[in-house]
């Protein structure tokens, strides 16, 4: 892992862009630290007290951690799709914590247990013969990156052969699945639940995974507690509905630049959907909407279905921002501000830590840049008045926290770099300022929140 990124890459990502070479660092380093991660939990099992790992359940590990070195010396790269997935993340750190416990914890067992998921899927990929004995969680067994079995009683028997998968539930008849030419995996049997898959969005690139499967996908990520709901399971009718509104991501990724299509073809690695916002209603029909993302699980957005596809373009414009610059400050420090939240953000009503501050910032910023470029390009007056309007409000936001971000004393030279480069964005966008009237209400509005959020927490720092 790099303690160091070129000045060059630094500025491109401090201007919210990043070209391949500069994406590519981050998409490594992240890589390398998961792997890193993954040895971990077999030094950690091995060195666990037996009331934390008793001896079966590190045979097993030691069984599935040959399978996987058998299915990485078949296909690597099939195997790096599995590990480098980013519910794996979520994962190898739960299970790295309750390795390290004093007790084990309820959740251990099945913890320890995925690995033997993971190690079957790897081997399917790299078309290894494999047996696997898995257990169910809430009523699926899962396969990760792959699909996922509906049972009622566990635990499953599992067989690959020839591309072939054959398994046999507790209660219940074989199930046969077969690997496609595009490493899909189907089967006829009405019990076998695949990934959905979302087409590349620039070539070369690989096809995005849906995941509603993924027993990780929402486990330990404190979704409420961030105003998020939780991971819904999808049915038909969603999932068309899901990749309809795909389909017109690209086209309005690339009409916020180049650099927007860029970012989301090397970063996006899974979407994860969630429910409508808590509190919206069941009657919500797409308009409310929800999303974030996870520094443990790098790669995935987790949302909502957005209303249309402009506001799933905006939505990953958004999040991968947050995916970027976590990814960043995780290879190279970028401020030694303490973690107390006491700073004004016209977009959220609490009081934000620094890091926070800084994060929204960086994602708002995009997005103003994002809308305004949609803006000049748009053809119909609806879609660029609602550009403009997004446009301004967004800039407004970054321009009222500008000032705390720039004014760190404890901001290292990366960070100054950062802060810098994002200023230089903000200040380029008066070339083509919003129309007067959206500028007017986007003013009054963050005036508005500042007043109330002053209401609210009183003398802390603005």
């Amino acid at each position: 892992m790099s303690a160091a990124i070129p000045d060059r890459a630094l500025r491109e990502l401090g201007r919210t862009e990043g070209g391949t070479d500069a994406l590519g660092l981050l998409v490594r380093d992240q890589d390398t630290r998961r792997l890193v991660l993954l040895r971990a939990v077999l030094d950690a099992a091995a060195a666990a007290p037996t009331t934390i790992c008793p001896p079966r359940l590190l045979d097993r590990l030691r069984a599935d951690w040959a399978l996987l070195e058998a299915a990485e010396r078949a296909d690597r790269a099939a195997v790096r799709t599995v590990l480098f997935h980013p519910m794996a993340g979520p994962w190898v750190q739960r299970l790295l914590s309750g390795l390290s416990s004093t007790a084990a914890g309820p959740g251990l067992a099945a913890d320890l247990a995925h690995l033997t998921a993971l190690a079957a899927a790897a081997a399917i990929r790299a078309g290894v013969r494999c047996t696997a004995r898995l257990d169910p969680r809430g009523g699926l067994v899962s396969l990760p990156t792959l699909g996922a079995v509906r049972v009622d009683l566990g635990p499953v028997e599992l067989v690959h052969i020839d591309g072939e998968t054959a398994i046999r539930p507790a209660n219940g008849p074989w199930l046969v699945a077969r690997t496609q030419p595009d490493a899909t995996v189907t089967s006829a049997d009405p019990r076998w639940l695949p990934v959905l898959t979302l087409p590349a969005l620039l070539p070369g690139t690989g096809n995005v995974p849906l995941d509603d499967l993924d027993p990780y996908g929402a486990e330990g990520g404190g979704l409420p507690r961030h105003g998020l709901s939780a991971v819904v399971r999808m049915d038909d009718h969603e999932r068309k509905a899901w990749a309809e509104c795909w389909s017109g991501v690209e086209p309005l990724l690339r009409a916020g630049g180049k650099h927007r299509l860029t970012e989301a073809a090397v970063l996006l690695r899974c979407v994860v959907p969630l429910g409508h916002p808590p509190g919206s209603g069941a009657d919500a029909g797409g308009a409310a909407h929800c999303s974030g993302t996870r520094r443990e699980a790098f790669g995935a957005v987790l949302s909502s279905r957005p209303a249309t596809p402009v506001y799933f373009a905006s939505t990953l414009v958004h999040e991968l921002q947050h995916t970027k610059l976590s990814a960043l400050g995780a290879l190279v420090p970028l401020h030694h501000e303490d973690p107390a939240p006491r700073y004004f953000a016209p977009w959220r009503s609490d009081p934000r830590p620094f890091d926070g501050l800084l994060q929204g910032a960086y994602s708002h910023l995009a997005l103003a840049d994002y809308w305004q470029r949609y803006a000049l390009g748009a053809q119909r007056v609806t879609s660029r008045d609602t550009a403009w309007a997004e446009h301004a409000r967004c800039r407004e936001q970054v321009g009222a926290v500008l000032p705390a971000l720039a004014g760190s004393a404890r901001l290292t030279r990366e960070g100054r770099v950062l802060v810098n480069e994002m200023i230089t964005l903000y200040h380029r966008m008066d070339d083509c300022p919003p129309p007067p009237g959206h500028l007017a209400r986007a003013q009054a509005y963050v005036s508005t929140v500042k007043v109330i959020w002053q209401q609210r927490n009183g003398s802390r720092r603005q």
